[in-house]
């Protein structure tokens, strides 16, 4: 599986994100009414205040704190190097993930665990909002879907399945990986970045699940894990 790909023309890749404001109290007038009109039939029996700190989940009410990226490297054996943007100024992130995107090759495929529905149309949005331009790796506007280079390791474990999501926990549970959750999870993003201040925690976070999902690719191809003396990070 995979094995027609090139793994050196493959760019792993996840973000984190958090709602833009602390909480809802500074959310402006205008965007509470829109974003209570947007939660409308999700919310259940909670007010738009109590759901709040899920808007980091769309790419209207949320923004990116952490870019972080995975190369496959060379040698006597496969080495992995993840670099990562993170900061408050979401479009300093944004800018520093593009230039990097632009002095890659066009073909090179984007790789992320639930990327066609989350960080791939996320980081597009976000890029729009902040007035850059796509990089070709993310410009599928006017492509055929076989002309868009992005691979999705939750969409390659489903086979044609389209009943359920699965985990990036549950995959590197099954193919004995380490986890990347065992400090943070998603739904704590927005607390340790708003009430602690901890970006270089939420990047840490951000790495680990890079490694892991590059992890999981060489398990889809049948091949050894990458050694952890083969990876290397580059800091926050």
């Amino acid at each position: 599986m995979l094995e027609q790909y090139d793994l050196y023309n493959l760019m792993v890749l996840d973000i984190e994100t958090v709602p833009q404001y602390r909480n809802y109290e500074e959310v402006p007038p205008q965007f509470q009414k829109l974003w209570e009109a947007k939660t409308q039939t999700l919310r259940k029996e909670a007010t738009p205040h109590e759901f709040y700190d899920r808007a980091g989940i769309w790419a209207e009410f949320g923004k990116i704190v952490c870019i972080s990226v995975g190369i496959f490297t060379g040698g006597k054996s496969t080495g992995l190097r993840v670099k990562s943007f993170s900061g408050h100024d979401e479009k300093e992130v944004l800018t520093g993930f593009c230039d990097l995107l632009n002095r890659q090759p066009q073909n090179m495929v984007l790789c992320a665990h639930n990327g066609r529905e989350f960080d791939f149309p996320y980081l597009c949005r976000r890029m729009l909002i902040n007035g850059l331009k796509h990089p070709p790796q993310l410009e599928i506007s006017g492509k055929k879907p076989w002309e868009i280079n992005h691979l999705d390791t939750m969409d390659l474990w489903k086979f044609g399945d389209y009943k359920s999501f699965t985990s990036l926990s549950l995959l590197t549970a099954i193919f004995d990986i380490p986890t990347p959750k065992d400090d943070i999870d998603g739904s704590m993003v927005g607390h340790v970045y708003w009430e602690e201040n901890a970006v270089d925690r939420i990047c840490t976070y951000c790495q680990k699940d890079v490694v892991a999902t590059a992890q999981l690719i060489r398990r889809f191809r049948g091949e050894e894990l990458i050694l952890d003396e083969n990876i290397t990070i580059v800091g926050c």
